[in-house]
């Protein structure tokens, strides 16, 4: 494959994303972290050594050689299965909000299932490089839906259904923009609403999530509230909003702001027009990374930069969506944007890898 110069408009985006993501996570965060802990900073001085981590493995990606990564799968995915059952062993898995989900490293730990979604699209983006003729044969759908389940279930034993969700759903994406026949989704799809099903009814408070899509006022101290409060901040903010750290609702309103819903903080500090060009910035972030896949001659870039793509509309589309009600509340991170060290740097390794395959193409450059 012949070289030539990576997307520097891309890396230049990231790097400003990066920038207002560490403000907004600041102006969210500022009036809880001074409470708790008599620190207005605390929560940005944590996302910012994750930021220069991130970025620095994004750099890194970005130069490394993709065969390396492309001969290194199936160890990056054990590794990634190995990390999900030492998390659910109590004294190693650290619990938060009556999920098993991180690993505790002195004061700082990580989400095991964040590097799972990298690894599964890895592992995915390899197997359709080498049985993509065979994809139509059922043997070779079912290996592969194997591969994705396998996963979910160790993520659902945390549990962590938005992680899993998000897994799922763009794995089954990348499989579907990659030819497999339609009947295997139609399948595919009535087995998953009988799962999802099953799911919601064994945890009680997945039902109230839905209950609370469906009417938020009927609980409105309860299962309602964050996304009530969601509402609250994006309606009065207007088309140009507050003004930058001037949120009303993150003076204990609106539950952790800095976390899942700082998309609304976003809308309430910089009104319809800043959420407008935030959500334009992902879509330009995912459209570069689409073109990149369509560009590439390179069957394994080609997957894999599709299913990075696939992988970051699924959580900004599901993330966006529950903020302004569109969607149940999943508990899905915005990428780059939300408080949370495992998330941004999972995202910056996956959009150094999709700037590492821009080089490969002309097109798009």
């Amino acid at each position: 494959m012949i070289k030539h110069q990576i997307n520097k408009k891309l890396f230049i985006v990231i790097i400003l994303l990066v920038a207002f993501g560490l403000l907004m996570v600041y102006s969210a965060s500022n009036v809880v972290a001074l409470y708790k802990y008599n620190d207005k900073t605390y929560f940005l001085k944590r996302q910012l050594i994750f930021a220069i981590i991130g970025i620095a493995l994004m750099i890194l990606f970005i130069h490394i050689d993709i065969r390396k990564i492309y001969k290194a799968t199936s160890f990056i995915y054990l590794f990634a299965i190995i990390m999900l059952i030492l998390v659910l062993i109590p004294g190693i898995g650290v619990v938060r909000g009556g999920a098993r989900s991180w690993i505790g490293i002195g004061s700082f730990s990580i989400q095991p299932s964040e590097f799972m979604k990298l690894a599964i699209i890895l592992l995915i983006a390899k197997y359709l490089s080498k049985n993509y003729q065979d994809l139509k044969h059922p043997l070779t759908f079912i290996n592969i839906l194997i591969l994705i389940m396998s996963s979910f279930l160790l993520i659902m034993l945390q549990p962590d259904f938005g992680t899993g969700l998000v897994l799922v759903l763009s794995s089954i994406l990348l499989l579907f923009c990659a030819g497999a026949p339609l009947k295997y989704f139609i399948i595919l799809i009535a087995i998953g609403l009988i799962g999802i099903t099953g799911l919601i009814i064994s945890a009680p408070y997945r039902l109230e999530r839905i209950f609370a899509f469906l009417d938020p006022w009927r609980d409105p101290l309860g299962s309602g509230f964050q996304s009530i409060q969601a509402l609250f901040a994006i309606a009065p903010s207007g088309l140009f909003g507050l003004g930058f750290n001037h949120s009303m609702q993150k003076h204990f309103f609106l539950p952790e702001p800095q976390n899942d819903f700082i998309f609304a903080i976003v809308c309430e500090e910089f009104g319809l027009i800043g959420g407008l060009i935030l959500i334009g910035v992902f879509i330009y972030i995912i459209v570069e990374t689409i073109k990149i896949a369509l560009h590439v001659d390179d069957r394994y870039l080609k997957f894999l930069a599709l299913g990075i793509g696939l992988s970051l509309f699924t959580q900004v589309f599901i993330n966006i969506g529950v903020v302004i009600g569109l969607l149940p509340v999943t508990g899905i991170t915005l990428p780059i944007l939300s408080y949370g060290g495992s998330s941004l740097v999972l995202t910056l390794i996956f959009l150094g890898i999709i700037i590492n395959i821009s080089q490969y193409t002309e097109e798009v450059n």
